[in-house]
Parts: structure tokens; sequence; C-alpha cells
């Protein structure tokens, strides 16, 4: 049976392969009554799904988002929900974040031209139908042009983390980023940290001001999401919890809904939300994305 909350899910706007309102109403079939739009670095699909939404009544889309970032050694997200996300130094920073992203891309094709499987950037940015391009489409385009003959193949032997042909992004750290979701009025959340094993993090991203950390997740074993649901018990934080749901026919992930989360962990997000929104807001400036 499904679970009624999904705190983490993707569309179009990002790298996902449903566009919002087709989202949303996959998520109305399945029994979801609460789902974050939580986009990479990009709000642009929440519009349409909160819109989507007021027709499939109970159901209810929490805005937020995911921004990419990196530590040595690994990269790790943190999730952003109820953000003022219309703000203009908010939109302004997520395009600065965008651009980041496009430049990459043209470092990758310079990358790939040395290893001898040139590709052009312009013909992976047409890949993209809605969002910002990234590695799976760098991925898609050495598929079409013969150098591989899968996506996973492309990653595996060259565009993963240690691959020969993959450039990090400019460095953006979690820490960073939790301040800038306090600052946009919202509340952070360490995404999926089975994935980026670094868990030493956790301290200082409390002392930034997290908020909680998403425990039940898909890829975590059954003795991780015990040891994070504990974590989150003596520090304080929500344990939250979400699919990742990216698509159908992507990963192993097949409908929102299908990670279960204990609605509590929505009650308890929604009045943590209230409390920060009792503080004095943040004015400090905020720092793009190194060039």
């Amino acid at each position: 049976m499904a679970s009624a909350v999904d705190l983490h899910s993707h569309t179009t706007a990002s790298d996902g392969t449903l566009s919002p309102r087709e989202l949303v109403r996959m998520a109305a079939r399945h029994g979801v009554r609460v789902l974050a739009v939580t986009d990479h670095d990009c709000t642009g699909g929440i519009a349409d799904a909160m819109d989507e939404a007021r027709s499939l009544p109970p159901l209810e889309v929490v805005p937020g988002l995911e921004i990419n970032c990196d530590v040595p050694g690994a990269e790790v997200h943190v999730l952003g929900y109820c953000v003022d996300w219309e703000a203009p130094w908010f939109q302004a920073f997520l395009g600065a974040q965008r651009e980041e992203r496009r430049q990459r891309i043209h470092r990758i094709a310079a990358r790939l031209a040395e290893l001898g499987m040139p590709i052009d950037p312009e013909a992976v940015f047409a890949l993209v139908k809605e969002g910002s391009a990234g590695r799976p489409h760098v991925a898609q385009a050495m598929v079409d042009r013969g150098y591989v003959k899968s996506v996973r193949e492309a990653f595996d032997r060259y565009l993963s983390r240690n691959g020969p042909a993959n450039v990090p992004r400019k460095r953006f750290t979690p820490v960073e980023a939790v301040r800038l979701i306090r600052r946009a009025r919202g509340v952070p959340v360490l995404a999926h940290p089975g994935l980026a094993n670094r868990d030493e993090l956790i301290p200082e991203l409390v002392e930034a001001g997290l908020s909680g950390i998403e425990a039940f997740y898909p890829e975590h074993s059954s003795g991780q999401i015990t040891a994070y649901r504990d974590l989150c018990a003596r520090l304080g934080l929500i344990a939250t919890g979400g699919s990742d749901f990216h698509g159908p026919r992507v990963g192993g992930v097949r409908h929102p809904g299908v990670q279960p989360v204990p609605e509590s962990a929505w009650h308890e997000l929604r009045a943590r939300l209230a409390r920060l929104a009792e503080e004095p807001p943040d004015t400090s400036p905020v720092q793009s994305p190194p060039r």
C-alpha cells in the first residue's frame, strides 16, 4: 500500500520524466495525500503542481527543492521545504546554480573530446525538455553517437564521480545550503544520508540550522532507517522521508508514495515551519556559486 506522505519527488523541471501535472495525478492515483515537489536547484514545477492538486483533494503539494552540494569525495543533497520560492533574491540564486550546470556540460564535453569522444554541447541541451541539462543527458548524447551502448555504461565507464570524463561542479557546501533555505524561511533537511556516507557532517549542519534528516528512503536499509530515526530523536530533528521518484522507468521507484513514511513526519515538519516563522528574518547577503 502506498504511503500517504511523500516528501521527495521530481518533475521535468529538473531531471524527472513526468511533468508536474502528470506527477500530481500519479500521486493521487496511488493514494498520496501530501506530496513535496523537490526538483534540483529549481522551483519551476511548483506552480503547475499546486494548481493541479487543487482539483484532486485531499492531495496537498508542499513547495520545495533539492540543492546539490559538494564536499571532498562526495555529493551531499539538502532538501528545503516551504521556502519563499518566489522571492526575487532566491530565484536569482537558483538561476546562478542552473547557469553553473550549463557551464559544467561544456567542461564535460571538453573532457570527452580529450578522450576521443567529442560531443556537441548543444546536442546535449537539445535533449532537455524542461529544466537543466545534467550528466544523464550527456550519457544519452554518448549513446546517440555510438560511444557506449547504454546510459548505464556511460556512467559506469566515464561519468561516475571518479570517472575520467566527470568534471565536478563549482563547490557549494551543505552548510551554505542549510543557511540559504533558512534565509528563505524554509525547513532544511539532509537528503538520503546513507548514499553520501558523510554522517560526520551532521553536527555542523545542525549548528547551521538543519531541521531534519531523510531517514525513510528506498535505498536505506532497515538498519539505516532505524539508526537515522534514533539520531533524529537524540538531536531533536525531524525524521522525514520520501520516494525520490523521478519517473516510472527511472531506477527502482515505480510511483510516488512507494516508500512508507509516517504521517507524523509531515505534522512535525509543519510544526517546525511554524516555529521558524516566528524567528526574525535573516537579511545577510547570499553568495552565488563560485565561478
